[in-house]
């Protein structure tokens, strides 16, 4: 039968396994951040920039206000901690990940030159491979050489060159040495980027990979089912499978059974379960803990869908939306922008869920300003629109 959980349960197992249950530095160091991306796995990169880079924000959702370099210096600095590759979507991993994702980057290579509608110029391959060589870390942009752009898919700008790097960004001829001031990439040689001796690592065969990644995916989760352990690092299903079957035959993952949900369940045989979880948190639409909406229904009833691509007069809730998680139950949603030039931090529009404690605008407000501190905005603006507004705005007014 296995272990049997309550939905309260597997909620402060998952929380607790994402970092909730941690201690907050005061000044949160590369310690921290160690100790954070431990817990997280893997950091999703995107590149709507209306409130934060989607990397930086699961950082400061539990280690409090810190200083972004941090991740900077470790990305992109020697000795590297974490590098950017295909891990969940675009993401930064741990760099010691890269053995572990060769099997990706040779199915990336048999799969050739064609991605989906787009194609690029196999010829660009060879000779764009050897001007990095010879220029070091370089954008794409720096290699077109005014080559012209064709906008043929809505979102997609890209060159031939473009093209052409991100494949072999994919199949690790390539790695990435670190982001411009314009967010792109810029790519150079593995071995300038990845720690010698990480390269130097014997590739595992791909099945021990699978189980490496299914074992790192169930201690960010804590409690899963196979599902959900097979989208944290977007495996196939033919993958994952075996995998987690291998380390419930190791005494890695406990079976068990949690309150409503109608798959079986997997407990990371480490994982703990506290009392109690004292977090206040706002939680990036790309957090871990609710990228997988209905993982984050199942546990805390929260219906959430990202609404960015929705027409305006079509939403919900709102453009950017986050949710606010108050101890161990997300109780309010909050539509948020970061004005720079008006140097506000504007909330949009602000919603509270059925029983939500009646501290959660007081606390909520107490979160912002915050937030707001740590994006270097020095007012806060509450709309008038949502349940939670008009309680929102008097807290944030008493607070000045």
């Amino acid at each position: 039968m296995g272990l049997e959980l309550d939905r309260a349960q597997a909620r402060r197992i998952t929380l607790a396994a994402q970092g909730f249950a941690d201690r907050r530095h005061a000044t949160p160091t590369l310690r921290t951040f160690s100790r954070t991306l431990a817990r997280t796995g893997v950091l999703q990169i995107d590149s709507v920039n209306v409130l934060q880079r989607a990397h930086y924000m699961p950082l400061y959702s539990r280690m409090g206000p810190y200083d972004t370099a941090l991740l900077r210096r470790a990305a992109e600095q020697a000795p590297r901690r974490i590098v950017e590759y295909w891990a969940h979507v675009a993401a930064f991993m741990p760099v010691d990940l890269w053995p572990h994702m060769q099997h990706r980057m040779r199915h990336f290579r048999e799969r050739g030159h064609q991605w989906g509608a787009m194609r690029h110029d196999p010829k660009l391959v060879a000779s764009l491979i050897d001007e990095v060589r010879e220029r070091g870390p370089s954008t794409a942009r720096d290699l077109d050489d005014g080559l012209p752009r064709a906008k043929t898919h809505w979102g997609w700008n890209w060159s031939a060159s473009k093209k052409a790097l991100e494949y072999l960004f994919a199949t690790g001829a390539l790695a990435v040495a670190g982001r411009n001031s314009a967010f792109e990439r810029r790519y150079d040689l593995p071995e300038r980027v990845i720690p010698p001796q990480v390269l130097a690592r014997p590739v595992p065969a791909d099945a021990d990979a699978h189980v490496e990644l299914v074992r790192r995916a169930s201690i960010s989760h804590g409690i899963a089912t196979e599902a959900c352990l097979r989208d944290y690092y977007r495996m196939h299903h033919s993958q994952s499978r075996p995998a987690v079957a291998a380390l419930v035959d190791a005494g890695e993952l406990l079976p068990a059974r949690v309150e409503g949900w109608n798959r079986p369940a997997f407990l990371h045989r480490d994982a703990r379960m506290p009392r109690r979880i004292a977090a206040r948190a706002l939680l990036s639409p790309f957090d871990p803990v609710v990228w997988e909406r209905e993982r984050t229904e199942r546990l805390f009833g929260f219906r959430y869908r990202i609404e960015i691509y929705v027409p305006e007069h079509l939403r919900s809730h709102g453009y950017y939306v986050l949710p606010f998680l108050l101890g161990d139950r997300l109780v309010a949603r909050v539509d948020l922008k970061a004005d720079r030039r008006a140097g506000a931090l504007v909330v949009r529009s602000a919603h509270v869920e059925p029983q939500a404690p009646e501290a959660t605008a007081a606390e909520l407000a107490a979160e912002l300003r915050q937030l707001a501190g740590w994006l270097g905005l020095s007012r806060l603006r509450v709309a008038r629109r949502g349940g939670l507004a008009r309680a929102l705005g008097a807290e944030v007014a008493a607070g000045g």
